[in-house]
């Protein structure tokens, strides 16, 4: 009983979840307690379902054995944005929606992919080019990336790139690959594919293993019919 009261006198204004058990053997699952004067002691109690329900009980000091604080019930979790979301999403399922938003074919943003990356998120090259799509971090800027790590933001920012090249080149793909790996004044410097041996590698590396997912594609949808 003397431990209780001296318990009580330490925190008074304890305001942990608390389960307060009398010498008497009952116990109260409570928000707080606080003293009401030398000799009583009001417990704050809490409902079955751990919600505060406003209602206390005045008990003599004398009768509290012991309080044990409870643990804090875990945070909800923050409601996802339409970033997390995004993030979240698989490859395919990124290719798709920046294949649908730029109206280029998922199967050739996966081959630029399968070139530029081999699929490893966290690819960096000799240059400098980073993640999925290969995008020199002066170029992210430019197309409003600001994590060129992140796989959604990497995509969405490769895609548009991609998309403004095909524009410009007037759905030529062969002048758009060349220029997605040269660079757009070294297409316009020879009025054509560069000829750079890794340009020209690149540019029929790209356009074969499309043909090569085209076609198995086709043959998947037929096979299904």
């Amino acid at each position: 009983m003397l431990a209780g009261a001296a318990v009580i006198a330490l925190c008074p204004f304890a305001h942990a979840m608390e389960h307060i058990t009398l010498t008497n053997g009952f116990s109260y699952d409570c928000t707080h307690h606080e003293p009401v004067d030398n000799a009583h002691t009001r417990l704050f109690l809490l409902s079955s379902d751990g919600s505060q329900t406003g209602n206390y009980i005045d008990r003599p000091s004398g009768e509290i054995g012991s309080i044990e604080v409870l643990p804090d019930p875990p945070k909800p979790a923050a409601p996802a944005t339409a970033a997390t979301k995004s993030a979240e999403l698989s490859i395919p399922e990124l290719l798709a929606g920046a294949g649908a938003e730029h109206h280029i074919n998922v199967e050739l943003l996966a081959s630029v992919i399968k070139a530029e990356s081999n699929f490893h998120t966290d690819a960096i090259s000799r240059a400098g080019a980073r993640g999925l799509m290969q995008l020199m971090p002066g170029t992210a800027q430019d197309l409003g990336v600001k994590d060129i790590t992140r796989a959604d933001q990497n995509i969405a920012g490769g895609t548009a790139y991609l998309d403004s090249l095909l524009k410009l080149y007037k759905d030529d793909l062969r002048l758009a690959l060349a220029a997605y790996n040269a660079g757009p004044a070294a297409v316009a410097r020879y009025h054509g594919v560069p000829p750079y041996r890794e340009t020209r590698a690149y540019v029929n590396r790209v356009i074969n293993e499309f043909n090569r997912r085209m076609a198995a594609s086709t043959a998947t949808t037929v096979a299904s019919r």
